[in-house]
């Protein structure tokens, strides 16, 4: 395997599936759909597989069109990456637009959607009518989660050919971590296993120590919640932890976009330059709309990752309960006393109950209650008996 494929860990199937589209026109279909759990490399598969279908060799990696799709500057692919809380109507006609058009330089028109479980309804609609009656030579992309309704529509669904990604094996991800990123074999493998086969993550823990220190923060939590204030403690460390995270991400990212929407504009200028200016107020409006909700995703997508770890620790614990002595695999293989220790003090029905505190809490956060009540909510519902 060569080219951009190497890019896609630990799918031999899907990467199978695909070349044979690119190779031949009979397996190719106007729509896809790259579902998977998180980290499975959706959005991964799907770039390469764009980038296959614009090269004249299937996806070399070495040529004009591969380089350019996979940097994200193709003519010919349109990507939408939400950076908000969703995908609004207004981005998706602009999309659509440009997917009527032929191909400007490459073999097809790509339209490539990385995550498709954000479109509004209007949106979703807006891509089903173009998925009813597609362009000769445009290929759309989708990538979301699961097939639930929730994350896609059955009526797109049922129009689109389904490529299923499963989450990649520790030692795949541990391998390109460090052939690809040059990390430490010890680490690398520890990063792999802590990330769950997540390979974003994994990349992000091996370089990064606060993201270690981060993660340890929060897989300290369930043993410490021992009384109400520790519960109220915890609840506040956690909150506070996603929002400083997602304040630092949104000062790097904030400032150099505001700055260069203000030079268009010529804001500060002097003679003509002040009636544009002024006219570009409306545009500044709507950036810093973008920006506040790009900050309660970030945030939002932080704290979700804390829970997911929590709810992972707590699965050990289920898991060690319930072997009878056995060494089960674990989640989180780095804490496995704590998740020792979590059994015998819960038991496998409080760890059941707490799975269930956990993943309340995350759909609550889906559903706009404020981080803080959501939290404190859920740290008393784990509090340990006395």
């Amino acid at each position: 395997m060569s080219g951009v494929w190497d890019r896609v860990i630990g799918q031999p199937a899907v990467v199978a599936e695909l070349r044979a589209a690119v190779a031949d026109p009979a397996a190719m279909t106007h729509a896809w759909l790259f579902t998977g759990p998180p980290g499975s490399g959706r959005s991964v598969a799907a770039r390469a597989f764009a980038a296959a279908l614009q090269c004249p060799d299937g996806g070399d990696g070495t040529c004009h069109a591969c380089r350019t799709v996979v940097a994200g500057t193709h003519a010919d692919v349109q990507t939408v990456v939400p950076e908000g809380l969703s995908i609004g109507v207004a981005e998706v006609r602009e999309l659509v637009r440009i997917a009527g058009r032929a191909p400007s330089q490459g073999r097809w028109q790509v339209v490539l959607v990385e995550d498709a479980d954000r479109m509004t309804e209007q949106a979703s609609n807006t891509v089903l009518k173009m998925l009813e009656e597609p362009p000769a030579r445009t290929v759309f992309l989708l990538c979301a989660p699961s097939l639930h309704p929730d994350d896609v529509p059955v009526t797109i669904r049922s129009r689109c050919r389904v490529v299923g990604l499963r989450t990649p094996p520790v030692d795949a991800v541990a391998d390109v971590l460090v052939d690809r990123d040059g990390i430490d074999p010890a680490l690398a493998a520890w990063s792999a296993a802590a990330a769950g086969g997540h390979v974003g993550r994994a990349r992000h823990l091996a370089r990064d120590e606060d993201a270690r220190m981060a993660r340890k923060a929060v897989l300290d939590i369930p043993l410490s919640l021992v009384s109400l204030a520790a519960c109220l403690n915890a609840a506040d460390d956690l909150v506070g932890a996603a929002k400083e995270e997602s304040d630092r991400a949104s000062a790097e990212l904030d400032g150099a976009e505001t700055e260069a929407v203000k030079q268009s504009l010529g804001v500060g200028a002097r003679g003509p330059g002040v009636a544009a200016a002024s006219r570009g107020a409306g545009q500044l409006k709507e950036l810093e709309k973008r920006q506040k909700s790009r900050a309660t995703r970030l945030g939002r997508d932080s704290l979700d990752r804390a829970l997911v770890d929590l709810a992972a620790l707590y699965r050990d614990a289920l898991v060690i309960a319930a072997s009878g002595g056995e060494a089960p695999a674990l989640a989180h293989p780095d804490r496995r006393a704590d998740a020792e220790e979590l059994a015998r003090r819960i038991g496998p029905e409080g760890a059941l109950r707490r799975l269930d505190a956990v993943l309340a809490c995350r759909t609550a956060l889906e559903q706009n209650v404020k981080p803080q009540v959501a939290v404190e909510a859920l740290t008393v519902a784990l509090r340990l008996p006395a």
